[in-house]
């Protein structure tokens, strides 16, 4: 599967994004999707992730009660809503996918196999 970030840009302290991640070349609806961030000079952290279903959902803990991960499989699209940005938030945003047939989800960036190129947040103080 084939993945594409966008919605990123530049926002104020305070304010919101959505991110979407967009899949082709076959339905999203097989995988559980991942979102990881990874600012200049650090690691790869994990965002959030959920399920193939939708049903199920984990976050990381920096963004846990901010962040929001959902996906519309008609829309072949997983999306993630993020309130109350904070400079700490800027990053490159990239969405991943693993190919599975129960309601997994992974916070694991090594179970997945499936990348996109990634969309930049930026949040100005």
């Amino acid at each position: 599967v084939q993945l594409q970030a966008s919605g990123g840009g530049l926002v104020q302290a305070g304010g919101s994004l959505r991110l979407s991640c967009a899949a082709s070349t076959r339905p999203i609806s097989a995988y559980a999707v991942g979102w990881f961030r990874q600012a200049p000079g650090k690691k790869r952290e994990f965002v959030a992730t959920i399920s193939r279903g939708g049903t199920r959902t984990d976050y990381g803990s920096s963004v846990k009660g901010r962040f929001s991960i959902s996906r519309d499989n008609a829309k072949n699209t997983v999306y993630l809503q993020m309130n109350s940005l904070t400079p700490d938030d800027t990053a490159l945003y990239v969405c991943a996918a693993r190919s599975t047939v129960t309601g997994a989800y992974y916070s694991d960036q090594h179970e997945y196999n499936e990348w996109g190129q990634g969309t930049q947040v930026t949040v100005s103080s």
